[in-house]
């Protein structure tokens, strides 16, 4: 077999499409959780189906993404994987139970009609909420730390679950918010893309402070984060990253009251790069959060290097997949189902 450990660094390549993954799926499928969570609050049944239509051609190849890092990190991080999910067996159950609940409830909803549609409507709406509070309650967990004695997880079933982790949780839900709420905007016109931007506005506020209150207390929980950021010449490097972030806020905000119609998502977007830049940097190299780094987790070289050649084979080939169900079905959604 090529000796690949010989010329390129391994446990960086992995670490890096782990964390490209996360993102992905971060982006891909929290704008469509986001338009779960703002489904009943549509003004009427046909603002319904337009949300439903918009994202009908991409919601169930988005967990792709989730698969991937979940994979990759069982192959390529063993060690982590073994620590982390006893620590989380939990929420990611949970999470999973309402990724299912809001799968099932789109294709039955196209099929309902009277009542049993708005018992759909409602099914999908607290799947998308129950796996996106869950998702932000795991990252609240994993940001906090993980206890870790040798080996192993150490600590109880439940210790997932804090007044933090919470806060992550509910953080998490106003974010993919947004991420619908601007994808409607774009996706949508008339009634339908007017009450989006009113909803877009609302929530907008409420990403800011959260933002803001994870990005102070993080430094406050741990003082190598907080030297990181506020050590010289660091913090002059760093300080772009909340700057950028505020203009960002800004610029969506106007944008959501002067009528532009594509660059609220995308500078949405641009909050959720910046806000994982900025935990990436302050997580940095931990994989287990100050218990085990990257490398310290990494799986043997031959089992890398195996895997690689089949993620470098396929991963193109689902990025152009992708790419190309955007650009085939762009445009405004209708009312009018073609599921």
């Amino acid at each position: 077999m090529l000796n690949f450990e010989a010329f390129v660094d391994l446990p960086m390549i992995w670490y890096g499409l782990i964390m490209t993954a996360v993102l992905l799926y971060v982006i891909l499928d929290g704008f469509d959780l986001g338009v779960g969570i703002l489904f009943p609050f549509a003004p009427t049944d046909q603002c319904r189906d337009r949300m439903m239509n918009s994202i009908a051609p991409f919601w169930d190849g988005n967990e792709t993404w989730l698969v991937l890092a979940g994979g990759g990190l069982f192959a390529a991080f063993p060690l982590a994987y073994a620590i982390l999910m006893p620590a989380l067996y939990i929420p990611v159950i949970i999470m999973l139970l309402g990724l299912i609940f809001r799968g099932v409830a789109f294709e039955f909803r196209f099929k309902a009609s009277g009542k049993s549609r708005r018992i759909w409507d409602y099914a999908f709406h607290f799947g998308s909420l129950t796996a996106t509070f869950m998702q932000g309650v795991i990252l609240g967990a994993v940001v906090q730390g993980i206890t870790v004695e040798g080996r192993q997880y150490a600590g109880g079933a439940f210790d997932w679950i804090d007044a933090y982790s919470i806060m992550v949780g509910v953080a998490l839900v106003f974010g993919y918010a947004l991420l619908g709420g601007t994808w409607l905007v774009m996706k949508t016109d008339g009634e339908t893309q007017h009450w989006a931007r009113q909803s877009a506005s609302y929530v907008l506020g409420y990403v800011g402070l959260f933002i803001a209150v994870v990005s102070i207390s993080m430094p406050m929980m741990d003082a190598n984060v907080r030297r990181l950021w506020f050590s010289l010449p660091n913090f002059y490097f760093l300080l772009p990253v909340p700057l950028i972030t505020a203009v960002f806020f800004a610029v969506i905000w106007r944008d959501l009251h002067k009528g532009a119609e594509y660059r609220p998502f995308f500078l949405s977007i641009g909050v959720f790069l910046l806000s994982y830049l900025g935990l990436g940097i302050s997580l940095w190299p931990w994989i287990v959060p100050t218990a085990v780094t990257f490398r310290q987790a990494a799986a043997a070289p031959e089992s890398q290097s195996l895997l690689l050649i089949g993620t470098v084979i396929l991963l193109p080939v689902v990025l152009g997949y992708t790419a190309y169900c955007y650009y085939l079905f762009r445009g405004k959604s209708s009312h009018e189902t073609a599921y």
